[in-house]
């Protein structure tokens, strides 16, 4: 039986909201939501040192693994697939593993999250290694495909992360790194995807956006590590590298040409006074890093 769990038990603020105004309604969710910041914000420190934990197992060649079942795998396929466009990393940095594989993400598999033995199969299928980190994603903390891949990556010897939103769930006494942000019962008993599912992509958020930038793919707040593969994402390059260089529009798209449409290259060009080969060479000895290209 899982009654006992959080996010099976009923919200006393729900239980007349199917009598309620559709305002009055609405206002009960919000409340409610208001709940999801503060959870996360309790597990600040896990969440540090899991992205501390991811940083420097990439920077050893390593990989970050997300892998869960239903709304949590989805979330997990989400943040991943969002990485390379965002921060100009390969692609398969940041993967996403879900239950029931790619049918999953538009329909419900759910059976598929009890199969623990699916779960170790289908993460060490992707190639996963004693020298990668998987982050295991389940609100309730129990579901078995999870745990049965976390299980399998300590056997290999890597590091594991557990997100969940059950104090101390079983997925949380099986890894290195523990998050457990808990907004609370759901607004309806047991549909996880509301404040569980926000508060995993916040978490998930955090570690993949903390890691890139403690990476050094992000100068000052600006996205300087982004693909301009259309003519939005061109337009936003060439405004970062005004935001960066202090240059006026046309003059900042001059310097993008110049810079080979690279943002780095222009900023570390305009902040030097460098060529384009020697502002690609001195990116290149300090690994793609924008303020140290600059400071060192």
């Amino acid at each position: 039986m899982l009654g006992h769990l959080v996010t099976e038990k009923r919200n006393p603020a729900s239980v007349r909201i199917d009598a309620l105004p559709t305002l009055e309604m609405l206002r009960v969710i919000n409340e409610e939501d208001h709940k999801v910041a503060e959870a996360v914000k309790a597990e600040l420190p896990r969440i540090a040192a899991a992205v501390d934990a991811i940083v420097e197992t990439m920077d050893r060649g390593g990989r970050l693994f997300y892998i869960g079942a239903g709304t949590s795998g989805r979330l997990g396929v989400l943040d991943a697939s969002e990485c390379p466009p965002t921060f100009d990393v390969p692609p398969d940095l940041v993967q996403g593993v879900i239950a029931g594989g790619e049918p999953a993400l538009a329909r419900s598999v759910e059976a598929s999250e009890d199969d623990a033995e699916g779960g170790a199969r289908d993460l060490l299928g992707r190639g996963f290694t004693s020298a990668d980190i998987v982050a295991g994603i389940s609100a309730s903390g129990r579901t078995p495909y999870v745990l049965g891949a976390v299980r399998a990556a300590r056997a290999l010897g890597a590091k594991t992360i557990g997100i969940s939103c059950t104090p101390d769930s079983q997925l949380s006494r099986e890894v290195d790194y523990p998050i457990e942000p808990v907004p609370g019962p759901e607004i309806i008993a047991g549909s996880t995807r509301l404040k569980a599912g926000t508060a995993t992509k916040m978490v998930l958020n955090m570690l993949s956006t903390g890691a890139m930038i403690r990476r050094g793919l992000v100068f000052g707040n600006l996205m300087v590590n982004l693909q301009p593969r259309n003519e939005k994402l061109r337009d936003r390059a060439r405004r970062i590298v005004c935001e960066a260089t202090g240059l006026d529009p046309e003059a900042g798209a001059r310097l993008y040409r110049e810079a080979g449409e690279n943002v780095k290259t222009a900023i570390v060009m305009a902040k030097l006074g460098l060529s384009r080969e020697e502002a690609e060479t001195r990116l290149a000895a300090h690994g793609g890093r924008v303020a140290a290209a600059i400071g060192g």
